[in-house]
């Protein structure tokens, strides 16, 4: 007897692309700055100095056209809520030129930092978050100038069964000049692997990011000298001194 298999919409579903089920969440809503919250060294948490975060045709912008001089004003942008497990995707450009007063090392430099301490603990004065930084840098127009780098503040990974104490470890990627947008993920897994994933490639990938007890201000936060690692945090944009726009914020939430 010849059978017919008919597929019924549970059988159909299971054929569709397992893409097309993950449920991403948009963390930036494309008008306002709704769930964010500035805090830019030298002011209060919530004081938006100068207007440096600001929304403009539907993208983030870090905008320096009020200042005269950047004074180590670097500046994050919270996320109001904490995650452990996660994919973070942000695509990000520089645009324009860097502030006057801006450090070298900062001209097309900014960032994601992942497993933030809660921005309401830091210090006025305090430079950085407590976190990992995956580091956004744009080219230079020679040499080469990877994005997608470790930094560190106030913490230190694994890499390769090692604990690495210094602050930057450069990533593996392409240097992407001009004002090009770039997308780059951040896969989390809590206090395991960390992997930044540019333009689809894993260009780094570490482990055990924990607080580093010789760090001024991740020594604050250790509450147990046995158990440094980091599981969960805050998400921040950063802005250093360098215009730079993102036009997608979105989150997908792993079991672990």
């Amino acid at each position: 007897m010849l059978s017919i298999l008919v597929l019924t919409p549970a059988l159909t579903a299971r054929a569709d692309d397992p893409a097309k089920k993950e449920e991403w969440k948009q963390l930036f809503n494309g008008k306002n700055l709704d769930g964010w919250t500035p805090k830019i060294k030298g002011f209060e948490y919530g004081d938006n100095y100068n207007d440096t975060f600001r929304v403009v045709d539907g993208v983030i912008q870090a905008n320096y056209d009020k200042y005269t001089k950047f004074d180590e004003n670097y500046g994050h942008l919270f996320y109001k809520d904490k995650f452990s497990n996660y994919r973070l995707r942000v695509e990000y450009r520089f645009t324009g030129q860097q502030v006057k007063g801006g450090p070298g090392w900062a001209q097309r430099n900014s960032g994601a930092m992942l497993h933030c301490q809660d921005p309401k603990t830091m210090g006025k004065d305090q430079l950085f978050p407590v976190s990992i930084e995956a580091q956004f840098l744009g080219g230079l127009g020679k040499g080469e100038r990877p994005t997608g780098s470790m930094c560190s503040p106030g913490t230190n990974v694994v890499m390769n069964g090692k604990l690495i104490t210094t602050h930057c470890i450069n990533s593996k990627s392409k240097t992407y000049n001009g004002d090009q947008w770039v997308t780059i993920e951040m896969e989390v897994h809590g206090s395991g692997t960390i992997k930044h994933i540019v333009e689809g490639q894993t260009v780094i990938e570490y482990e055990k990011p924990q607080l580093d007890p010789k760090d001024m201000d991740g020594r604050k936060l250790i509450k147990d000298e046995k158990n440094l690692l980091l599981s969960e945090g805050y998400i921040s944009l950063q802005a250093e001194s360098h215009p730079v726009e993102f036009r997608k914020v979105e989150i997908l939430i792993l079991d672990k």
